[in-house]
């Protein structure tokens, strides 16, 4: 049975009906008013009314930025740069411009504009620029930083001049416009984006020269320039009138034992060879292997030549060690040096399993660092360096030395006293 609604229930939903309106009302009316309010203030005071629209744009901007995490964006950098050590080896020194002193090379010391760079006779140096590209400074070198600018393009300009010595350069993808020039002896090269090449200038023996290995690039001189392509070479002396172009063999590319790579002998007499390998060159009658104890073949182990791109060699002993191969012409001519790939002679039991367990690397800018856990009482090394400290349960950290840009291969090895050997290899990749 259905009740009809009283009076008093009536006039109740009436006034609840009316008390929901009213509060919509008034909602809207305070807004109404605000908006007719701001407007009257910007036609009284246009100036103070901007700024303030501007600064509540900034707050929101910035609490967006935050909220979403991304970081605000920096203007590009205008002017003269500063390049940066990426590998030191040896003895190295740094002449700043504003200075008559030599300091030790260190990699946080930047290099500018008119600043030198000067090797010993086992020191050798990596340095990366602005555009990205890099300089390896071999050993008896001395550079001079002569340009290192971007302008407001984003075009950059690096010239570098080798006064004396031997520098293997490789120039990065940079921008139209962009130039990477290699000043020596009154001569100037200028190398195409992903080009590599080798100059050395000795004047002593009044040589200079520059090969080209890959890419493209023009070298002038008293008016003459000369173009070059892929294993391609310019020399001169000081008082010729012409440079002399011609074309070399190029040096192989090596295989295995590839770099940083350890290999595991058993210990004794009868152990099995150590297999080098690398890629044959066309045309070539056969190659020169070289194996040293350290990285500027100062300490040769053997020197030999091979007609086949493969070599054997058994019973090396327990250690670090170096190796390239040049390839060698009908004529004698012998190519330049491949790479120096290192590798590691580990003696290894069979019967003593070693656990070696990697956290995620963690990067620091260009720096690596290692975390795992082993044998507390053994020997960890990253890359041929030691972990100086093995906590009582095992666990240790390493930080790499700065690591050029592109890929890098990180080797962890992992030894105990009963022989017992564990290895990882990974790649990582600094931009």
């Amino acid at each position: 049975m259905k009740v009809a609604p009283t009076k008093s229930k009536k006039r109740a939903d009436s006034a609840i009906g009316w008390i929901t309106v009213s509060y919509r009302s008034v909602i809207l009316s305070v807004i109404g008013v605000l908006i007719l309010a701001v407007v009257g203030f910007n036609f009284a005071f246009p100036k103070a009314s901007e700024s303030i629209v501007n600064a509540g744009g900034n707050l929101l901007s910035s609490l967006l930025s935050k909220i979403g995490g991304a970081a605000p964006v920096k203007p590009p950098k205008v002017g003269e740069q500063k390049a940066s050590f990426t590998m030191l080896d040896g003895s190295v020194k740094v002449k700043k411009k504003s200075s008559n002193t030599w300091v030790n090379a260190a990699y946080d010391v930047p290099l500018e504009k008119g600043d030198v760079v000067q090797t010993g006779a086992e020191g050798m140096a990596k340095i990366v620029f602005a555009d990205l590209t890099n300089y390896t400074v071999k050993q008896d070198s001395l550079i001079v930083i002569e340009e290192n600018s971007t302008n407001a393009e984003q075009q950059t300009r690096v010239a570098v001049e080798v006064t004396t010595g031997t520098v293997d350069l490789s120039t990065a993808t940079y921008s139209h416009g962009s130039k990477s020039e290699v000043i020596m002896a009154g001569s100037k090269a200028s190398l195409a984006p992903e080009s590599n090449a080798v100059v050395r200038n000795d004047p002593r023996t009044d040589s200079h020269e520059i090969l080209l290995k890959k890419g493209s690039g023009d070298v002038e001189r008293n008016g003459e320039v000369v173009s070059l392509s892929n294993y391609e070479k310019v020399s001169f002396k000081s008082d010729s009138t012409q440079m002399v172009k011609d074309r070399e063999v190029g040096p192989p590319t090596l295989i295995d034992p590839s770099n940083m790579m350890p290999i595991f002998s058993s210990a004794g007499a009868g152990s099995s060879p150590v297999r080098f390998t690398w890629t044959p060159i066309d045309g070539v009658k056969g190659y020169r292997v070289r194996i040293a104890k350290n990285p500027y073949f100062t300490q040769l182990v053997m020197e030999k030549n091979v007609s086949s791109a493969e070599l054997q060699l058994a019973d090396i002993p327990e250690g670090a060690y170096y190796w390239s191969v040049q390839s060698v012409d009908d004529r004698g001519r012998e190519s330049v040096e491949s790479e120096r790939n290192r590798f590691t002679v580990i003696p290894k039991n069979k019967d003593a399993g070693l656990s070696l367990e990697l956290e995620p690397f963690v990067q620091h800018g260009r720096i690596i660092e290692v975390r795992g856990k082993t044998d507390s009482t053994a020997r960890v090394m990253v890359n041929g360096g030691e972990v100086p400290l093995i906590g009582g349960d095992g666990r240790f950290r390493y930080l790499t030395p700065p690591l050029p840009n592109g890929e890098n291969v990180i080797t962890i090895t992992a030894q105990n006293s009963r022989g017992g050997v564990s290895t990882q290899t990974k790649k990582v990749v600094i931009q």
